[in-house]
């Protein structure tokens, strides 16, 4: 007599976790739980190059580019991503194209010559 209550109450279980999970599924939520999405850069094309246009997070990625062609890899990070973060822009190239970016183009050391590589 106690089996087949047993039984009955096993398949019930069964039943609703079956329904819950299917109806889970089938309206949108599954039971994995989806990555946010993220951000994406402006496929403007003077993105990061005018002043004003980057995030202060996409400053490290700006200054690796702009400072893969140097052989002072540390002092160039630095002093760009200094600039930056002042700036929020990095001209394009590795070298040169500061009119782009008044700001990096005009920040000047104490003895006159240019701060920002």
């Amino acid at each position: 007599m106690m089996m087949p209550i047993k039984l009955h109450i096993l398949l019930l279980c069964l039943l609703i976790f079956t329904i819950h999970t299917m109806h889970g599924t089938q309206a949108g939520h599954s039971l994995v739980p989806t990555p946010a999405p993220t951000a994406q850069p402006v496929s403007h094309p003077m993105y990061g190059v005018t002043q004003g246009s980057l995030q202060p997070e996409e400053c490290s990625g700006r200054c690796t580019e702009r400072c893969s062609a140097t052989q002072y890899k540390k002092p160039c990070m630095f002093f760009c991503q200094k600039c930056c973060a002042k700036c929020l822009c990095v001209p394009p190239g590795t070298y040169g194209n500061k009119q782009s970016c008044p700001c990096y183009n005009n920040w000047k050391t104490k003895r006159g010559g240019p701060k920002c590589p």
